[in-house]
């Protein structure tokens, strides 16, 4: 995000507040929204965590007049008090040659500034009020020392320090860099200011012919180290300042001055250097790097794109789901077997359907009686006895209530077990073409729960209506043969009995002939062989045997049940990737929006020049 370079000069924590709230409105917004993708158990916390620090950071940054607290820290003797009343032209702080006397931190800032709105710890500090203009932002600390034997002392310092927005780390020629202080400089570097102080500069001159560093040479190498590269260092000698004060007047020079000593440098600092636009770029300093953090961790948590995996899946899937349809035909066939009989039958009564006279009648008796010694009746619950041992024919078969009685057997026996360890197969599947599983547990579960009942009998229903259809009502070549061989049932039988009726009496009336009892038999003999040379001719021409129709109901019965499972199974990975998508872009949106609020804060922070006050 580029800046204009007068807008960034302007003051901005009034701007940067509603920016920090309206992204942790869209963070927690995210965190509380249900996804398919879910964030890790650690990720989330930590998230919730920076969520709730923006939070903070904008309570705290919304303000007409932020605060600069500039606190003070060194070591036993290195005249931080002296420094404090050196700045002050006044003893506001105790002071000592002999031994450390700080014990009670002190606060000075300006009249105007009501107490209650200073921070907690700074109002059990002991207060000290000033009327300096120059300094009304800004809130001025003298510290215990930070190697005090007291800890009492050293506690206090600690637990004023995370209040502090920039630090005057004060040395002097011996204590400039002693263990517990650079210590604790480098675990607070990061998250507050530092400038730094060589007072006592009067001391730190070296004799002619002195071989080394000078202690501000020391210090500012090891600065340099530590990713300093052009530190806020200050010669100061305080107590010349402050005994001119007390000699002189309030704000008088110090005649003796040893060369190089930059206390007034430090309070024109103090006073002129740190503008509003610097403290608030200080006060927004902690902003930027929790900003960069919670775009790390929001984009750690991207959802990955399972577009590729998700078309990956779908074709191993649907070889798995052909197989299983198969499988499953297979199952319901073998729940059809005991009763090959009665399909044929019914299949047979069907195809009977087109003869009439004397054909249909013959048909309808002589698959009656081949009917009565079948035991369908007894193995089917769901059809209804009359007269005790009675049968009746399949004309009153319920073809939906058997196919569903035999759907119902098989999944009872093994089907139900059979969709468990489809869902399974499927998500081995899935895991080793890369595609997370736990995306996919819940859908195939849910869907491996539907009325699977009822769509087996379905596509049950609809492949022996097919395998009826084509067995009834043929097309193509068996459509004529089977025309031709109905015409002949039709119309042959009656016509032999009415020839030969005819036959007869011309012979008994024109040729005399005697008639015996065997005239009398011989129309039904030779209609009786006409319908048996035509039954033969059906089953021959237009066979309804279980053997020949098996193959046919199997191969639509797997294709039925394949269209099922697919319909069912399949949509499932590419409906995930597409809501993980989905989620990705709100990550990225995230993501995107953060990095616009950090960049918009870095280029006002870089025209606020306070890096060196940072390092590296």
């Amino acid at each position: 995000m580029s800046a204009d370079p007068s807008a960034a000069a302007q003051p901005f924590l009034r701007t940067l507040a509603p920016l920090l709230r309206g992204l942790e409105r869209h963070l927690r917004g995210w965190l509380d929204a249900r996804r398919k993708f879910q964030v890790p158990l650690v990720a989330r916390a930590e998230i919730e965590g920076l969520t709730e620090d923006l939070k903070r950071k904008a309570d705290a940054l919304d303000v007409e007049r932020p605060l600069l607290v500039i606190m003070l820290m060194g070591g036993t003797g290195v005249g931080k008090s002296t420094l404090m009343n050196a700045f002050a032209g006044a003893s506001v702080a105790q002071s000592s040659f002999t031994r450390p006397t700080t014990r009670d931190p002190v606060v000075y800032f300006h009249h105007s500034i009501n107490p209650d709105k200073l921070d907690p710890a700074l109002r059990l500090c002991r207060l000290a009020q000033h009327d300096r203009e120059a300094l009304l932002q800004k809130v001025v600390v003298d510290t215990p020392d930070l190697d005090s034997n007291d800890v009492a002392n050293r506690d206090k310092l600690k637990h004023l320090l995370p209040v502090a927005d920039v630090v005057l780390y004060v040395g002097s020629q011996e204590k400039y860099h002693d263990h517990l202080g650079w210590e604790l400089f480098k675990e607070h570097r990061r998250r507050r200011a530092f400038a730094f102080v060589l007072n006592k500069w009067d001391r730190c001159q070296l004799d002619p012919g002195t071989v080394g560093l000078r202690p501000d040479e020391d210090l500012l190498r090891d600065l340099k180290a530590e990713g300093f590269e052009n530190p806020r260092l200050f010669r100061t000698t305080a107590q010349l300042w402050v005994d001119a004060t007390k000699s002189i007047g309030p704000g008088a020079r110090p005649a003796d001055l040893p060369a190089g000593e930059q206390f007034a440098e430090l309070c024109d600092w103090l006073e002129n250097g740190l503008t509003r636009l610097e403290i608030e770029a200080v006060k927004a300093r902690g902003v930027g790097q929790l900003l960069t953090h919670t775009e790390a961790a929001v984009a750690a948590v991207r959802p990955p794109d399972l577009a590729t995996p998700a078309d990956k899946v779908r074709t191993g899937w649907e070889q798995i789901l052909d197989q299983e349809a198969e499988d499953q035909a297979d199952v319901l066939l073998s729940t059809l077997e005991p009763y090959q009989n009665e399909v044929e039958h019914h299949f047979s009564v069907q195809g009977q359907q087109r003869f009439r006279g004397l054909m249909a009648g013959y048909l309808r008796l002589t698959t009656k009686l081949k009917y009565v010694g079948t035991s369908l009746r007894d193995h089917m619950p769901f059809t209804p006895r009359v007269g005790g041992s009675k049968v009746d024919a399949p004309t009153d078969w319920n073809l939906a209530a058997f196919v569903q009685s035999c759907s119902r057997a098989a999944g009872e026996r093994v089907l139900g077990q059979r969709m468990t360890a489809l869902v399974n197969r499927l998500l081995v599947d899935a895991d080793q073409k890369g595609f997370p599983i736990q995306l996919l547990n819940e859908q195939t579960a849910e869907t491996a729960k539907l009325n699977w009942e009822d769509r087996v009998t379905r596509g049950l229903v609809d492949a022996l209506t097919e395998v009826e259809r084509e067995v009834t009502k043929p097309t193509g070549w068996r459509k004529y043969v089977r025309g031709a061989v109905a015409l002949l049932g039709n119309f042959l039988p009656e016509a032999v009995l009415i020839g030969t009726i005819i036959v007869l009496l011309w012979r008994f009336f024109v040729e005399n002939l005697l008639p015996e009892f065997f005239h009398v038999l011989l129309p039904i003999y030779v209609t009786l062989g006409v319908l048996v040379v035509m039954h033969v001719v059906i089953l021959l021409v237009l066979p309804v045997r279980w053997a020949v129709i098996r193959g046919d109901f199997r191969s639509r019965m797997g294709s039925k049940l394949s269209e099922e499972l697919r319909r069912a199974f399949l949509p499932l990975p590419a409906d995930v990737a597409a809501a993980v998508a989905g989620e990705k872009k709100e990550v990225e949106y995230l993501v995107t929006e953060t990095k616009q609020v950090a960049d918009w804060l870095r280029d006002r922070e870089e025209a606020a020049q306070i890096g060196d006050l940072y390092g590296r």
